[in-house]
């Protein structure tokens, strides 16, 4: 008897044209079409889920220097005098900070500053 991969190619099919709603043109409706638009889409996320980092840590960075500069100190030596100072903030939650609670950064800058 012959074996009939209708059913297993079907399936794969359909699940590649459900994740492929809403591309335009043939990339929605032809498999080929979607199935290539797919691998590409699933590479840019791939590889933008570790551009993200870099992006946000760029983010990060320009708040802090926005603040110091606010504060008449330079970026790096802000950075420095905290590695000094042994105080072990993460840009992230320096930026949080910096945005959120400015009078708690003030503290932060003049520790530095001694």
């Amino acid at each position: 008897m012959k074996v009939n991969h209708a059913v297993a190619s079907r399936k794969r099919k359909k699940k590649a044209l459900d994740k492929a709603k809403g591309f335009w043109g043939q990339r929605s409706k032809i498999y080929r079409r979607a199935a290539e638009t797919l691998r590409r889409a699933g590479n840019f996320a791939y590889r933008d889920r570790r551009v993200k980092k870099r992006t946000f840590r760029s983010l990060w960075i320009t708040r802090i220097n926005a603040a110091c500069s606010e504060r008449d100190l330079p970026y790096r030596k802000f950075i420095h005098g905290l590695k000094e100072n042994e105080i072990l903030l993460s840009r992230d939650i320096l930026a949080k900070i910096a945005a959120e609670y400015p009078e708690v950064f003030d503290k932060i800058v003049e520790t530095v500053k001694k």
